[in-house]
């Protein structure tokens, strides 16, 4: 019996806002993860708000919906790519 596929996987596979790289949230280094993040972004036809919102939107949801199951070690590599969207995107960096 085949496993039931989870609504959050299908959304980060099938994004009616951004076709994503395949695997580009298993990607070791934070800046590549933002490089395709904004690549995807700015491709995209179908998004609905501009490019920065979109990619910021996509990486937020997965770190939000792996939750508890992200090592710490993938959460400081995620957030860490969030400062670098802000920065390829020319956006001020956030303050803690």
């Amino acid at each position: 019996m085949a496993r039931p596929e989870h609504w959050t996987q299908k959304v980060t596979e099938s994004s009616d806002a951004l076709d994503l790289e395949r695997g580009v949230f298993a990607l070791e280094d934070p800046r590549e993860i933002a490089r395709s993040l904004k690549k995807s972004a700015e491709e995209s036809k179908r998004r609905k708000s501009d490019p920065y919102r979109s990619a910021m939107s996509m990486l937020t949801f997965y770190i939000n919906r792996a939750g508890k199951q992200l090592s710490g070690e993938q959460r400081e590599r995620l957030e860490a790519a969030k400062d670098e969207l802000r920065a390829l995107f020319g956006r001020p960096r956030r303050n803690l």
